[in-house]
C-alpha cells in the first residue's frame, strides 16, 4: 500500500470512529472519559478492530465494510471496547483458558449492549443469543464476565458448540491485549488496570449524578460498575481483625540484644549476659465463630468448598495459636449444629467427616440469639468476631452484638442486600469458590 493510500485509509479509519464516539457521547454522556481515552492506530494486522487499553488497532477496509452495513455496528463496536476497559477484562484474565475469557467477556459486554435503550446502538437480538441469555440468566443474577466464565466451564462445550457460541458473540480483536505470564511485565498491567479503574470510578459519579431518565436508559450498567470498583480485601487480612494479643511460647527476636550477647560470649566462651525471651506477645486468632447457612437456598457443594477455603487458612501456625476456640455453627431457621474445634486435628477430622444439616428457611437471629447464650455460659473468652457464609436472604437481626460481624456472601449481588449498617459485607466472586480448594485470597470483595 502506497504512502498516499495508507493516509487515506488512515483518515477514513478515524472519521469512522471519530463518528462513533461522537454519536454515543450525545447518547451517553456520562461515558465521556471512557469514550475519549482511545486513540485510533492504522493497523493491518487487526482482526476489524481491538484495543490495548490505550488506542483501537483497526483494519481501515473492515471498518468502513461495517460502517456501509450499518454504523451502528461500529457504534457497538466502539462501545464494546470501552467497556472491556471499563470492566478491565484485559488485565483481570489470570489462569483462566484464554477461549473461554474471551467468549466469557464479550457475551458479558453485549448483554449490557443488549439491554441499552438507546437508538444509536440497537439491533435485533438473533436466536443464540436468546437462548444463551436465558440459560445463563437461571444460573446468574447479573451476567458478569467472571460469573459467565464459571458457568461455560462447568457446561463442558463441544468444539461445535463453543465455535458457534463464538460466532454469535464475536465483535473485536482480543489479541491486543496484555498476555499475561508471557506479556508485559506486570507493572505495565498495573498501570493499565489503575488507568482505567480511575476512569470507572469518576464514571460511577457521573452515572449517579445524571437525570432518572438517562439512569434507567441505560439499564444496569451502573450497577455492573458500581459492583466492579468494589474495593477487594485480602481473606487472610481480614481474618486478623478477629486477633487478640496474648503471649505465646516463642523466641521473641525483637527483645533480644546481640551486643551483650557476644559480650557474654567473648568474656566468659560459653555464657551469654542475656537470652532471648521465650514468650512473645503476639496478635491471632482465638475465639471466633463461622455460622454456615444451610437453606435450601445454599448449594451444599459450594459450602463445603468455603469451608475448605477456610480451612487452608485457619490451619496456618502464622494466623492462629496452637490452641483456639473455634466454633463451626450450622443453621437455617434455627442452630442445627454447633461443633467446637480446638486445634488443627479436630479441624481436619470435621472437614473429613462434614454433613450438611438444615434445609429450611433462612434467619439469621438465632445464631445471634445462641452465641449470647453460650457467652453467659462462658463459652467464649474472648470472642471478636463471626463470620457468617449465606446468600443474604433472610432475616437479620436488629441490634448491633459486641463482637465484630460480617456477612460473606456466596456469589455476586448486585441488589445489595440490606445487610444491618453495623454489619461487614464481604462479596465473593463466582470463580473464587472452587471444589478442588483454591485460595480466595486474592478475590474478596469489601463493602
Amino acid at each position: 500500500m502506497s504512502k498516499e493510500l495508507t493516509e487515506k485509509w488512515d483518515r477514513i479509519g478515524k472519521e469512522i470512529l471519530g463518528t462513533a464516539r461522537n454519536e454515543l457521547y450525545l447518547n451517553m454522556r456520562f461515558l465521556d472519559l471512557a469514550l475519549c481515552s482511545l486513540s485510533f492506530l492504522l493497523d493491518t494486522e487487526a482482526k476489524r478492530a481491538g484495543t490495548d487499553g490505550y488506542s483501537v488497532h483497526f483494519e481501515p477496509y473492515a471498518l468502513a465494510e461495517l460502517f456501509q452495513s450499518d454504523r451502528r455496528y461500529v457504534n457497538r463496536l466502539y462501545l464494546h471496547m470501552v467497556f472491556h476497559c471499563l470492566f478491565r477484562h484485559l488485565t483481570r484474565r489470570g489462569k483462566r483458558r484464554e477461549d473461554y475469557w474471551n467468549l466469557s467477556c464479550d457475551i458479558a459486554m453485549e448483554s449490557i449492549i443488549d439491554g441499552l435503550f438507546k437508538r444509536s446502538v440497537r439491533r435485533a437480538v438473533g436466536p443464540v443469543r436468546k437462548e444463551t441469555y436465558e440459560m445463563l440468566g437461571r444460573r446468574l443474577k447479573v451476567l458478569t464476565a467472571e460469573g459467565i466464565y464459571q458457568v461455560l466451564m462447568e457446561q463442558r462445550l463441544t468444539e461445535k458448540q463453543l465455535e458457534r457460541l463464538e460466532q454469535a458473540f464475536w465483535v473485536d480483536d482480543h489479541s491486543f491485549w496484555p498476555q499475561g505470564e508471557n506479556g508485559e511485565p506486570p507493572e505495565l498491567e498495573e498501570q493499565l488496570e489503575q488507568k482505567w479503574q480511575d476512569i470507572a470510578e469518576r464514571t460511577e459519579t457521573r452515572m449517579e449524578t445524571i437525570g432518572r431518565d438517562q439512569s434507567e436508559e441505560s439499564g444496569n450498567l451502573l450497577e455492573q460498575i458500581r459492583a466492579k470498583n468494589r474495593k477487594r480485601c485480602d481473606y487472610r487480612a481480614f481474618l486478623k481483625k478477629f486477633a487478640v494479643l496474648r503471649e505465646e511460647m516463642q523466641v521473641d527476636t525483637d527483645s533480644f540484644d546481640y551486643g551483650f550477647y557476644s559480650y557474654g560470649l567473648r568474656l566468659y566462651g560459653n555464657m551469654p549476659l542475656i537470652e532471648p525471651q521465650e514468650f512473645k506477645e503476639v496478635k491471632k486468632i482465638q475465639d471466633f465463630i463461622i455460622a454456615v447457612d444451610t437453606s435450601m437456598s445454599c448449594s451444599g457443594g459450594l459450602i463445603k468448598s468455603f469451608l475448605s477455603e477456610t480451612y487452608g487458612i485457619l490451619s496456618e501456625t502464622s494466623s492462629f495459636f496452637k490452641k483456639v476456640n473455634v466454633h463451626i455453627i450450622q443453621c437455617d431457621e434455627a442452630v442445627r449444629s454447633d461443633v467446637r474445634i480446638t486445634c488443627g486435628e479436630e479441624l481436619k477430622d470435621y472437614m473429613e467427616e462434614f454433613e450438611i444439616r438444615g434445609g429450611g428457611g433462612t434467619d439469621f437471629r438465632p445464631v445471634f440469639s445462641y452465641v449470647e447464650e453460650q457467652k453467659e455460659k462462658g463459652g467464649f473468652g474472648s470472642l471478636k468476631g463471626l463470620l457468617y457464609f449465606t446468600d443474604g436472604h433472610g432475616i437479620f437481626p436488629k441490634k448491633r452484638p459486641d463482637y465484630d460481624v460480617a456477612f460473606l456472601f456466596m456469589e455476586e449481588d448486585y441488589s445489595d442486600a440490606a445487610v444491618p449498617p453495623w454489619a461487614i459485607k464481604l462479596i465473593l466472586e463466582p470463580e473464587d469458590l472452587k471444589p478442588e480448594g483454591k485460595r480466595l485470597d486474592k478475590h474478596i470483595r469489601f463493602v
